[in-house]
C-alpha cells in the first residue's frame, strides 16, 4: 500500500487480492504452481498470446477505480490500479486473464482463486466504466514447456461484482485506516526527532550528504573509517526523510548479524529520542524455525495447517501492539496464533517502516521480496547497504549457478524405479554433460551449449510431474533439493550476458561441473537499487571508490563521500615490516621463524590483547609452531567452520584490564577479520602477515583474464582489490572508540609497492618502515606517549 496524499491510498489489485483474499496451508511438497518463478518466461508466453488474439483483442488495458470508505472516523479514498492482460470487445465484452505456470493443466480442474479474483476485479472496474450490466470473465492458462492452454470462462451480473467488490475494499478498510493513522503519528513524532549525539568530525556533513541524496533521488558511497558513526549518520537522514514524506520504507541491508544487531540498536536509540517507528528484522528461516527441520507442510508442521487463515489476525495483532518488533516477539506472537515465525515476518514487512536484514532479500533473485521488487514499478524505499564492500562478491555469486554431473547420476538412481521419463530427462542432460567432460582437462571456456538448455527445461518440467506424483518416499528431499539446484541454474541461465562466463572444471573431489558465473553484477545491483529513490553504499573500507562505485552499480551522476577519521594521530601507530615476504616463492622454515620473532616482538612492549591475521589456515598454523609462549602469554587459535558459541568463547578471552597477554590468531576474511567490536583495551594492537591476496583458483584466473581485457586491470580487479580490502578491515578492528589506543603492523614487503601505498586510507599516513632491530624501540615510545 502507497500513501500518495492526504487520505488517499494506492493499492495494485493484485496486491488486495493476494492479502484479502489468501487462506489454507503452507505446504512446500506443491511444486511449480506458483507462477512467480516463471515470472519471465511467463512475459513472453503473455506476449505471444496477446498477439495471437484478434482485432477485437486490447492488450495491457490500465485500469484504476476511486473507492471512498468511510471508517473509525477517517473519510478516506482508496485507489485501487491494475493492467488487465487482455480485453475483448465484441458482442459481450471478456476480461482476459493470462496466466502462464509449469503445472500440468490436467490437474487444473478450476481457476485458481486468487487468480480469479484479479480478473474479477477488473470485470468490475471496467463494467462500471462502460455501464455495462453484465460482463464475462475468461482465465487463460498456458503450460510454459508445451504452451499448450486452458480456458474457463464465466459471466458476472454488475451488481453481484459490485457487492464482491466493495466487500473486499471494506476487508482491507482496517488495515488502511490502522497504517494511515499510524504515518500520521510517525510523521509528527519524526519531525521532531532530534541528532542523539554530539556530531563528530565530519559527522555533521555526511549526514547532510545522505539527506541530500534521498532529496534528489540520487545513490551514494560512503568511504568513512571507524568511528565516524556511520550507522547513525545514514539513519537519521533516511528517517528524517520519511518523516517529511520523502520516504515510504526503509531497507537497513548487512552481511554479518552482528551489523544488523548495530542497526537495530540504532533505531532504538532514534525511538528513545521521540520517533515513532516499527522495525523489523528478518531472521532466516532456519534459525527461526520453532521445528527441528524446516518442514513447511500440513502434515509435519500444525502451524503450516491453516496458517493463512490466522496469520493477518497474527500481524494485526503484533502491529497495533508493539513497535520494535524483535525476534522474541515475533516467536511470542506466531505461539499464541499458532502460525509460521518465518512466513509472519514475512508479512509484518509490508506494514513496517523499516526493515533489517540480509543483502539477498533485495539482491538475490532466488529469494528476494517478491512482494516488494518483482514488478518494474519505482517506489520511495531507500536502501542503507552496510559493509558494501562485501556487496560485490555476495552479488556475484547470487548471480550464479553451478549444476554437477555426479547430481545428476545420483538423481537418476533415485527415480530409477519410479518414472522411465524422467530417467530419460535426466540421461539427455547427462549426456550433455559428458560431452563437455570430454573437451574440459581442467578448466574450459564453453561458447556453445548446442541442445543442453532445451535438454535442461525439459527436465525442469518432468521434475515438477514428478514431484507432484510422488509426494512421498524416502529419497524426496534429495531429488527436492536437485530440483531447486536446476531452477535456479535455469534461472540464472535467462541472464546470460556480456558479463557472464560459462566454464566447466573439477571440483577438489573430481566431481565435473558447468558454471554459469557472473563476473560483473553492476547491472543487477542497478536493477535492484532502480525499484527505490535512493541507496546508500557505506563502509570503512570502500577503496578505490571508483572500483566500487562501479560493481555496485554506480554511475557517473551518483554521489561519492569520503569521510575524515575523527581519531587522533596519536591514537594509532601504524608500522611496515619491510623485510618479510608471504609470497609462496619465499615460502620456507626461516621465514615462518621471522614472522614469529616479529610478532613476539610485537606484543612484548606492553601486556594486552593482541590479533594476527593471515591470508590462510595453512600459513597461520605453520607460524603458530614457531610462537614463544609463557605462563603470561597465551595463544588462541581460530577453528575452520567456528560455530556461535565458539565464536563467542573465544572472543570471551580478550577481556579488559588484561594481566597477561593474549594473542588471536585469525584469518583475514573470516570472521574475526570484520565486523567484531572490541573496544578500548580488549584489543590494542592487530598484526597483518601479508596482502590478503585471494588463492589462485581457476574462477580468480578468469576473472584475471576477463577484466584485462576490458580494462587492463586484471590483477587489480581479481586479487589487488578483494586482498586490499580484507586488509583494511582487519586493521580497522583496533581503534574502535576515541578511547581506544592502538598498533597495527603489516607484514609484507609488498606493503611498500606503489599499488598497495595508493590503495592506503588518509588516516594510515604517515606510517613508520620497521625492522626486527627497531620495532620495539618505536612501541616503546609509542606506548610511552600513552602513559604522559
Amino acid at each position: 500500500m502507497d500513501i500518495k496524499m492526504e487520505q488517499l491510498i494506492k493499492i495494485s489489485v493484485r496486491n488486495l487480492v493476494e492479502f484479502i483474499m489468501r487462506s489454507g496451508d503452507i505446504d512446500n511438497r506443491i511444486v511449480g504452481i506458483a507462477e512467480l518463478d516463471a515470472m519471465q518466461e511467463g512475459s513472453r508466453i503473455h506476449r505471444k498470446i496477446q498477439k495471437s488474439m484478434g482485432r477485437s483483442y486490447q492488450a495491457e488495458v490500465p485500469l484504476s477505480i476511486t473507492v471512498p470508505v468511510e471508517r473509525d472516523g477517517h473519510h478516506l479514498e482508496f485507489c485501487v490500479e491494475g493492467r488487465a492482460d487482455g480485453i475483448i470487445e465484441e458482442e459481450d465484452v471478456t476480461i482476459d486473464e493470462i496466466k502462464a505456470i509449469y503445472m500440468d493443466l490436467d490437474y487444473l480442474k478450476e481457476p485458481i482463486g486468487i487468480h480469479l479474483a484479479q480478473a474479477k476485479c477488473y470485470a468490475y472496474i471496467y463494467a462500471k466504466k462502460k455501464s455495462l450490466d453484465k460482463i464475462k470473465v475468461q482465465m487463460t492458462y498456458c503450460n510454459i514447456e508445451t504452451e499448450m492452454k486452458k480456458y474457463f470462462v464465466e459471466e458476472y451480473d454488475y451488481k453481484v461484482l459490485e457487492q464482491w467488490f466493495l466487500h473486499l475494499t471494506d476487508e482491507y478498510a482496517k488495515w488502511a485506516c490502522w497504517q494511515y493513522e499510524w504515518i500520521q503519528k510517525r510523521n509528527q513524532s519524526v519531525q521532531r526527532t532530534q541528532f542523539p549525539f554530539a556530531y563528530r568530525k565530519g559527522q555533521k556533513e555526511l549526514v547532510k550528504g545522505v539527506y541530500r541524496t534521498i532529496l534528489r533521488n540520487k545513490n551514494l558511497y560512503i568511504e568513512a573509517p571507524t568511528g565516524v558513526g556511520k550507522t547513525i549518520s545514514t539513519v537519521f537522514p533516511t528517517v528524517k526523510a520519511m518523516g517529511e514524506g520523502i520516504v515510504c520504507k526503509i531497507f537497513y541491508l548487512t552481511a554479518k548479524t552482528i551489523t544488523r544487531t548495530v542497526a537495530e540498536e540504532t533505531f532504538s536509540r532514534l525511538i528513545e529520542e521521540g520517533a515513532e517507528l516499527k522495525y523489523v528484522t528478518i531472521t532466516a528461516k532456519e534459525k527461526i524455525c520453532v521445528m527441528d527441520t524446516c518442514e513447511c507442510n500440513p502434515v509435519a508442521c500444525e502451524r503450516a495447517k491453516g496458517h493463512f487463515d490466522r496469520v493477518n489476525d497474527a500481524v494485526f495483532a503484533l502491529l497495533t501492539e508493539q513497535n520494535q518488533i524483535t525476534r522474541e516477539l515475533i516467536l511470542e506472537y506466531s505461539e499464541r496464533f499458532c502460525v509460521c515465525p518465518f512466513e509472519m515476518c514475512l508479512d509484518i514487512t509490508t506494514w513496517a517502516d523499516v526493515v533489517i536484514g540480509d543483502y539477498n532479500y533485495v539482491f538475490d533473485p532466488h529469494v528476494s521480496l517478491k512482494r516488494f521488487f518483482s514488478n518494474e514499478k519505482k517506489n520511495d524505499y531507500v536502501f542503507l547497504i552496510d559493509e558494501a564492500h562485501n556487496l560485490v562478491e555476495r552479488a556475484r555469486a547470487m548471480y550464479s549457478a553451478v549444476l554437477y554431473k555426479e547430481d545428476i547420476l545420483e538423481v537418476r538412481r533415485l527415480v530409477k524405479g519410479y518414472s522411465k521419463t524422467l530417467v530419460k530427462r535426466l540421461d539427455a542432460c547427462n549426456l550433455d554433460m559428458l560431452q563437455l567432460k570430454r573437451q574440459c582437462d581442467d578448466c574450459s571456456i564453453v561458447n556453445q551449449t548446442g541442445n543442453f538448455y532445451l535438454h535442461l527445461l525439459r527436465l525442469t518440467s518432468e521434475m515438477e510431474e514428478f514431484l507432484k506424483e510422488f509426494s512421498n518416499f524416502d529419497e524426496r528431499e534429495t531429488v527436492l533439493l536437485f530440483y531447486f539446484d536446476l531452477r535456479h541454474f535455469m534461472n540464472i541461465y535467462d541472464y546470460i550476458d556480456d558479463n557472464y562466463i560459462v566454464y566447466t572444471d573439477y571440483r577438489e573431489d573430481g566431481a565435473f561441473r558447468i558454471t554459469l558465473q557472473c563476473m560483473n553484477p553492476s547491472g543487477q545491483i542497478r536493477s535492484c537499487i532502480g525499484k527505490g529513490r535512493s541507496a546508500v553504499f557505506f563502509s570503512a573500507t570502500l577503496l578505490p571508490i571508483q572500483y566500487y562505485k562501479e560493481q555496485l552499480g554506480g554511475d557517473s551522476e551518483d554521489y561519492a563521500i569520503y569521510a575524515p577519521s575523527p581519531f587522533s594521530e596519536k591514537q594509532r601507530l601504524l608500522m611496515i615490516g619491510n623485510d618479510v615476504s608471504t609470497k609462496y616463492s619465499r615460502r620456507s622454515d626461516k621465514e615462518y621463524q621471522k614472522i614469529a620473532e616479529y610478532i613476539n616482538l610485537f606484543v612484548k612492549e606492553k601486556v594486552g590483547n593482541y590479533f594476527v591475521f593471515f591470508p590462510s589456515y595453512q600459513l597461520m598454523n605453520e607460524i603458530a609452531e614457531y610462537m614463544e609462549l609463557s605462563e603470561q602469554k597465551e595463544l588462541y587459535i581460530q577453528k575452520n567452520s567456528m560455530t556461535e558459541p565458539e565464536k563467542e568463547e573465544f572472543l570471551s578471552y580478550f577481556k579488559e584490564k588484561p594481566t597477561m597477554t593474549r594473542i588471536g590468531f585469525c584469518v583475514m576474511g573470516g570472521i574475526f577479520g570484520e565486523g567484531i567490536d572490541l573496544k578500548k583495551d580488549r584489543l590494542i594492537g592487530a598484526v597483518i602477515v601479508g596482502t590478503g591476496l585471494p588463492m589462485v583458483c581457476n574462477e580468480r584466473e578468469l576473472f584475471r583474464s576477463y577484466y584485462q581485457e576490458r580494462k587492463q586491470k586484471g590483477f587489480e580487479y581479481a586479487y589487488l582489490y578483494p586482498g586490499m580490502n580484507k586488509v583494511l578491515q582487519a586493521a580497522g578492528r583496533v581503534i574502535r572508540t576515541m578511547e581506544d589506543k592502538g598498533a597495527i603492523l603489516l607484514l609484507d614487503s609488498r606493503f611498500l609497492q606503489e599499488e598497495y601505498v595508493a590503495l592506503f586510507p588518509r588516516e594510515w599516513f604517515p606510517n613508520l618502515l620497521v625492522n626486527k632491530r627497531n620495532i620495539c624501540e618505536a612501541l616503546k615510545m609509542f606506548w610511552k606517549e600513552e602513559k604522559n
